[in-house]
């Protein structure tokens, strides 16, 4: 069986759904995925934090008064927090619970707004070394958090507006003529750095929706829009993932059409195709929330119902029958009757892993089929 997927929580808190929109009509799964990649990158996130820290001490040794104790003692803390959620978000995530994603996203913002802070209290204090290092660390600052958020553009908006913008209002009040290139530079820097933020956010989400689409045809039957084979053994493998063998209960069925093949000589290959769409319209129709109905090939189709006994698996293998036996209306003038052959395998009384039920399933409609026509067969034990 595959491995457990991780799954960081979505927001839920208006602003922090605001930070983390990632555009319109954008699915729920990419979103998680999106939210997944704001914990991923702990390398860049810890030398961050060792940039952010080490900087403000230094600029508070050098100048140990309030604004830059202050500074320090905020860049401390909300380092730490944010380093202590990180590591309970991928624990939480791991377990299957729910992982703090708004109160991160807003200490992330509460950091660029620290940041901003030590680069503005270092530029009107007058000591040019400290204003020097704090605006350097500040700009470094802003390679990480494009590259750490870049699934959520407006939040690397906000934080680097957060981080460079006192800069400018810094450098209004430095009496410093000189320095009012800096009301020219960051509000570039800050829009260009942005526009490359969502650009490259819709380009991921492009590649994404892409890649899901790809995904979803190399598990589902074009004609039918079940699933095919690699579809039900990926289905199957979560649906029992991680269940104790005791918990296992469920029964596969597999049906091969009886009488399909005079449909496609007498009527055509168009004709078929209907058929088979109505077939699986049946069986869909037969299936509970938590059951699963698949084409696996020409004229086979699986279906798997979940909490069945021995006898209730004899029993909806019989409506089976009965279902395709019932014709179909093809167009107004054509009707058709046909029938179908069933192999049953019980979970786990005929194995466990998929591949393994599929095959006990085969034998069994092999052993159905050469008893005649319209019957079903349980597998053997194993």
């Amino acid at each position: 069986m595959p491995n457990k997927v991780v799954a960081f929580s979505l927001p839920r808190w208006p602003l922090t759904i605001w930070l983390l929109h990632a555009g319109a009509d954008v699915p729920r799964d990419i979103r998680i995925a999106l939210v997944a990649s704001l914990f991923g990158t702990l390398p860049i996130f810890l030398g961050g934090v060792v940039n952010a820290v080490a900087v403000s001490l230094l600029v508070a040794i050098r100048n140990p008064s309030a604004p830059f104790v202050i500074w320090l003692i905020m860049e401390v803390v909300l380092c730490c927090t944010r380093l202590f959620l990180l590591i309970s978000a991928h624990r939480a995530a791991a377990s299957g619970k729910r992982t703090q994603t708004d109160a991160y996203v807003v200490l992330a913002v509460l950091w660029g707004a620290s940041v901003g802070y030590g680069a503005f209290v270092s530029m009107v204090s007058g000591d040019w070394v400290s204003a020097t290092l704090a605006c350097l660390s500040a700009a470094a600052m802003v390679g990480g958090i494009c590259f750490r958020n870049f699934g959520a553009p407006r939040l690397v908006a906000v934080m680097i507006f957060l981080s460079l913008g006192p800069c400018c209002v810094a450098a209004a009040l430095s009496r410093q003529p000189i320095l009012l290139i800096i009301l020219i530079q960051i509000p570039f820097y800050l829009f260009a750095m942005s526009s490359a933020a969502f650009r490259l956010n819709k380009l991921l989400v492009s590649t994404m929706k892409a890649e899901r689409e790809n995904d979803h045809r190399a598990r589902h039957d074009v004609l039918t829009g079940l699933p095919n084979r690699a579809g039900v053994v990926d289905a199957m493998s979560r649906m029992y993932m991680g269940q104790a063998r005791e918990d296992l209960n469920a029964a596969l069925f597999y049906l091969d059409l009886d009488g399909f093949k005079p449909v496609n000589d007498n009527y055509g290959h168009a004709a078929g195709d209907t058929l088979l769409v109505m077939v699986a319209e049946r069986l869909r129709a037969l299936k509970g929330p938590s059951d699963l109905v698949a084409r696996i090939g020409g004229d086979e189709f699986v279906v798997v119902v979940s909490g069945l006994s021995h006898q209730a698996a004899s029993d909806f293998a019989d409506r089976l029958i009965d279902e395709i036996s019932t014709p179909f209306d093809l167009t107004p003038t054509v009707t058709v009757s046909i029938g179908t052959s069933i192999g049953v395998a019980l979970i786990p009384e005929h194995g466990e892993e998929v591949h393994a039920i599929l095959q006990a399933a085969d034998n069994a409609l092999y052993a159905a089929k050469g008893m005649g026509k319209a019957r079903w067969a349980i597998a053997s034990r194993q």
